[in-house]
């Protein structure tokens, strides 16, 4: 596996980014614990005693997506992490696309979460890709999680098939010339970045060699019922339908791609019954059309005083 490592430099000055890298090994042939390791990026702020918020991003951005987030959360007493999926931010690169799988990103995040951090009563945010990950990592070991936020996201099994917005999505990915993430992330966001955000989102990829993990990720999706891990998000899916622990949607009003994501969780999750769940406004990237709401919602479901 050739891997790719961005330059520290990238990362340099990035507005409204003032936070700490942390980093850990995981393996990078999660089948073959031998075959060498990965570094995966993540934030840690907030006090270490504090029961855990995880954020966790999707495609095609980073961390840095969660950067007005991250300090409310921590000034309400949360400890906050932050990871890189691998392939994006300051995690390492593998440069092909055929490096990624659904089952290793899996594997790559439950490394850093449940074997690197051991995290314990775990508040889950996941949106987009960060939800099709996390949610696994949530149903495979769901002691350890206290409570769950989708947002702009979901669990697919490939049962209905996904809608035409994400279909072109998906050829775009594959079949465009060019694949300019900040640009990508600016198009999907209703405020306007300004030009040093979209540089940015950029800051991860100096050139399209880095970009194989942004390539394939939409590819990855389940489509289809007989489709890679289609039956273990189904399996998933059941974990899902006995969680009775708290579950909130909170998705945004102005996304086609994850337009009526929300319905399963509400009509098959217990614990989705009866929640204040949110319609925010914003595009796809919710986070950065109202972040700091977003955080708002997320510490009083945490204390229990969202209404």
């Amino acid at each position: 596996m050739q891997i790719l490592r961005t330059p520290d430099d990238r990362f340099a000055d990035l507005p409204d980014y003032p936070f700490e890298p942390q980093y850990a090994e995981v393996p990078a042939d999660p089948d073959d614990r031998d075959g060498g390791t990965l570094r995966v990026h993540y934030l840690d702020e907030g006090p270490a005693d504090a029961a855990p918020i995880l954020l966790l991003h999707g495609e095609p951005s980073w961390s840095y997506l969660y950067r007005h987030m991250i300090a409310p959360l921590v000034e309400a007493g949360h400890r906050v992490i932050v990871p890189d999926q691998v392939g994006f931010g300051r995690s390492d690169k593998p440069a092909s696309m055929d490096d990624y799988t659904y089952a290793r990103h899996v594997a790559w995040m439950s490394a850093l979460v449940f074997d690197h951090l051991d995290l314990h009563d775990v508040t889950f945010f996941g949106q987009d890709w960060g939800g099709l990950i996390g949610l696994r990592l949530v149903t495979a070991q769901p002691d350890r999680f206290a409570r769950i936020v989708v947002a702009n996201t979901g669990l697919p099994t490939g049962d209905p098939a996904p809608g035409e917005a994400f279909m072109a999505w998906q050829k775009y990915s594959q079949t465009s010339p060019e694949f300019p993430i900040g640009t990508l992330v600016d198009r999907a966001v209703v405020r306007d970045l300004s030009p040093d955000e979209i540089a940015a989102y950029d800051a991860p990829f100096p050139d399209d060699s880095y970009k194989a993990g942004a390539r394939i990720w939409p590819s990855l999706v389940v489509t289809s019922p007989d489709g890679p891990e289609a039956a273990e998000n189904r399996a998933a899916w059941q974990v899902l339908m006995q969680w009775d622990k708290p579950l909130l949607c909170c998705f945004s009003d102005r996304d086609p791609v994850t337009r009526n994501g929300e319905k399963p969780f509400m009509k098959l999750v217990p614990g989705a019954q009866g929640q204040p769940h949110r319609t925010t406004s914003g595009g796809h990237f919710l986070q950065e059309d109202c972040g700091p709401e977003l955080a708002r919602v997320i510490d009083q479901f945490v204390a229990g005083t969202l209404t």
